[in-house]
């Protein structure tokens, strides 16, 4: 069970990525101990181990829910602190200690400001409980010069009893002076960043030359100014004077592959958010043109979060014309092909997306729709209501996305192509939430029952029962609950669509349909389960959130319903 216990307004079942940086490089015992602090966390999936001898370092990438994750950075962190002692460490790699650093990066369903939450949350446990010197950086950073982190580093472990005196550069959290345990495990650092995207361009190419101008054009720190004559113009203190890349938050250096016999330039993506891959490799393919080379395909070095790819996968739909509210699986193929990610090896999206990497669709969204109505129509107590609700909602959505895809470019809808494109899009992001939610709320019941199956034989047995009824209880009430509130979001795309393709307007119908039973069985799941709920605030509250949903939903389907009829009756 995690120590962390998370704020009500981070999501509990969002993905967020951790990748410590261990100061062993060298002892595979040693390492093997970390990563088993990591594995021994239920609902973590450990993705990479990257040791290096030179570095003597270890760079460690792990995933899971935030309170799980939370968890095991702590579990490593204090195992790293016992097998490490850093008065005896040598490395290439600059370092100032035993873990050396710890950045949060959001995945799904969380933002950068709930990693920031959750980066303060695991430096204050690292620091009270672990004893280490802990600062902040990037953007979970209390002061500006603690951004950078090779500012924070500057001296490393070598520097750090200088630092850690009265009046020195104190740490956001830990003992603020040295002394035999900052001696052993040296300081931390913990933060929260954007992920990180290695990504290779590929061209046909030997002339480095080529390479290195093309990423300099594209790299956010551009390129130096040069005269007629060639020569880097330079200002009043002698420092040459850059021209500013066309990409904020990108990286890029152009290089000569041995293997491949030619370039490539290698990029790496600090915040495909602010600068998506797509954009960037267009911009590639436009300039390498100008040197009178091309861009042959590309290469993903580690994984890419999947947003990533829908991304691009939307863009090169619409460049064709076609609306971008494609499925996750259409849109991937899309980006793979339109990038060229399979130039150089086969792109396997189960192992290089890393939503798919950790396993993707529940159980029971993995079954054939007849074995999911076998399960159902079993003795088997679930899934039941809450997870059909939740279904219905996906087959809801599914529909108005279908019906505005069968919109856009059709002849005498051309002035309503953006709206069926935005409508779209929308209809597949929450179709795939409610997807999730169909093995959510069988989880959710799993976890209700598992708690009143707890032993109750003492008064603390019956405390530790009543306590994990309780919270089993809210997860029980929350899933339905957002289940029922997206249903009201689906809708925005079912009233586009019933003002789409004629041809399909039973088909926009039954959308508004089904969303409408989604909304219902999520009512009736909310608040049969609120029946035995404790906490009388939340309860009046889940109640009442849950009503006026479910009201706006019956309005709202009632007047889609009649315009269907009225239209179809001729």
């Amino acid at each position: 069970m995690s120590r962390f216990v998370l704020p009500a307004h981070i999501p509990a079942d969002g993905l967020v990525e951790c990748v410590p940086n261990f100061s062993e490089g060298r002892d595979p015992a040693v390492i093997a101990e970390i990563t088993a602090a990591v594995t021994a966390v239920p609902g973590v999936s450990l993705l990479d181990v990257d040791p290096g001898k030179a570095t003597n370092r270890t760079v460690v990438t792990f995933v899971g829910a935030p309170a799980a994750v939370l968890e095991a950075a702590f579990q490593a962190i204090r195992k790293a602190a016992a097998v490490i002692d850093m008065r005896g460490h040598k490395g290439a790699h600059p370092r100032m200690g035993a873990t050396d650093v710890c950045p949060l990066v959001p995945v799904r369903g969380v933002s950068m400001e709930h990693c920031v939450e959750l980066a303060r949350m695991l430096g204050q446990a690292v620091g009270e409980e672990l004893a280490i010197p802990v600062y902040l950086y990037e953007r979970a950073a209390t002061r500006p010069e603690r951004v950078n982190l090779a500012d924070i580093r500057a001296g490393e472990y070598e520097g750090l009893p200088a630092r850690l005196v009265e009046g020195g550069d104190a740490p956001d959290f830990g003992p603020g002076l040295w002394g035999e345990g900052p001696a052993r495990t040296g300081a931390t650092v913990i933060g929260a960043r954007p992920f990180l995207i290695a990504f290779n361009i590929n061209l046909n190419t030997p002339n480095v030359k080529k390479a290195m101008k093309i990423g300099a054009l594209l790299r956010e720190k551009g390129i130096y100014r040069k005269d007629a004559q060639g020569n880097i113009e330079r200002d009043a203190d002698g420092v040459g004077i850059r021209d500013p890349g066309m990409f904020k938050a990108v990286k890029a250096i152009g290089w000569y592959i041995e293997e491949y016999g030619r370039c490539q330039i290698s990029i790496n993506f600090t915040d495909h958010t602010v600068s998506p891959v797509h954009l960037v490799v267009d911009a590639a393919r436009r300039l390498a043109d100008q040197e009178g080379v091309v861009v042959t395909g590309c290469e993903l070095v580690g994984l890419i979060p999947l947003e990533a790819m829908l991304a691009a996968g939307r863009h090169y739909l619409s460049r064709q014309g076609l609306n971008p509210g494609a499925p996750d699986a259409e849109l991937v193929k899309v980006a793979v092909q339109s990038l060229g990610l399979s130039e150089l090896a086969p792109f396997d999206s189960t192992q290089r997306i890393v939503e798919h990497r950790i396993g993707g669709d529940g159980p029971l969204v993995r079954k054939t729709v007849r074995d999911f109505v076998d399960t159902l129509a079993s003795r088997a107590p679930a899934p039941g209501g809450g997870s059909v609700a939740a279904l219905c909602g996906a087959l809801g959505a599914g529909l108005a996305a279908m019906v505005s895809q069968l919109t856009t470019g059709k002849a005498g809808y051309e002035a309503d192509n953006a709206r069926h494109d935005q409508a779209a899009v929308q209809a597949q992001a929450l179709r795939e939430a409610f997807l999730a939610d169909v093995d959510a709320d069988t989880a959710a019941f799993d976890g209700l029952m598992a708690a009143f199956g707890l032993p109750k034989g003492s008064p603390e047995e019956k405390k530790a029962r009543s306590q994990a009824i309780q919270a089993a209880t809210r997860v029980a009430v929350e899933v339905p609950l957002r289940v029922l509130e997206r249903t009201v979001q689906a809708l925005d795309s079912v009233e586009v669509a019933v003002t789409g393709n004629s041809n399909a307007r039973s088909d926009a119908g039954v959308a508004a349909l089904v969303l409408r039973a989604c909304a219902e069985g999520a009512f009736y799941n909310v608040n049969i389960n609120l029946g035995s709920f404790k906490d009388a605030t939340f309860a009046a509250q889940a109640r009442e959130r849950s009503r006026l949903a479910l009201e706006q939903v019956q309005r709202r389907t009632d007047a889609v319903g009649a315009a269907v009829r009225a239209e179809l009756a001729g």
